[in-house]
């Protein structure tokens, strides 16, 4: 049996944090839940948070096997997330963020938040390209069943931590104000535009090296 390294793990839990940066997307967590309750507020905190847990744990067991699967490249779905946020970053920056076509089913709040929770806040903000290769590097290079469990539960902590981070929302938002929150939504989406292109830049780099 493998025998348990720490220090894989800790290597792991930084470069996690270093690559997802979640103290960076809390104007971007504080943007979308402005006009939620504090309640709604946290529950989407804890909705985004066992969303990256669960796609970074499946991306742990079984990611290179789907993108195998399907024939798709890490750099492709860097590609697709960084459309994805480009649609998010105009509707952010034209203030119509919320303007999302819903059923009747959908117009619950708890939908929404869940919504708002999973996409763009989980994937691809935080369980995005980076941090899904990264999970599916370590995965591969420790295939080991302690080695697994062990990367699993540092995936877990990372999650928490996020999530004790996102639970200081409200503070940022008494401090800033709905006008506050509304410029920083609009400069949020300048940034998250610009990430956006990024994302397809350097996935089109791998993807068509003959044309970027």
């Amino acid at each position: 049996m493998q025998s348990i390294e720490i220090g894989i793990f800790l290597h792991f839990l930084v470069g996690l944090f270093a690559t997802v940066n979640p103290v960076g997307i809390m104007p971007v967590f504080v943007s979308l839940t402005g006009s939620m309750t504090p309640e709604e507020r946290n529950k989407t905190a804890l909705t985004t948070n066992v969303a990256v847990a669960i796609i970074l744990v499946v991306a742990l067991v079984a990611g290179q096997h789907l993108l195998d699967l399907f024939s798709i490249s890490i750099d492709s779905f860097r590609v697709a997330g960084g459309l994805l946020l480009l649609s998010i970053a105009f509707s952010m920056m034209s203030g119509k963020i919320g303007e999302v076509k819903q059923n009747k089913e959908e117009k619950s709040e708890s939908a929404i938040r869940e919504q708002v929770g999973v996409v763009p806040l989980a994937m691809p903000l935080m369980a995005g390209p980076g941090a899904i290769s990264s999970t599916i590097v370590y995965g591969s290079k420790y295939p080991g069943m302690t080695s697994t469990i062990g990367i699993a539960i540092t995936i877990v902590v990372f999650a928490f931590g996020c999530w004790l981070l996102f639970r200081s929302a409200p503070l940022i938002v008494r401090f800033l104000g709905q006008t506050g929150i509304n410029v920083i939504t609009r400069i949020m989406g300048l940034i998250l535009a610009a990430l956006g292109i990024e994302f397809i830049i350097n996935g089109l780099k791998v993807m068509l090296p003959g044309l970027v």
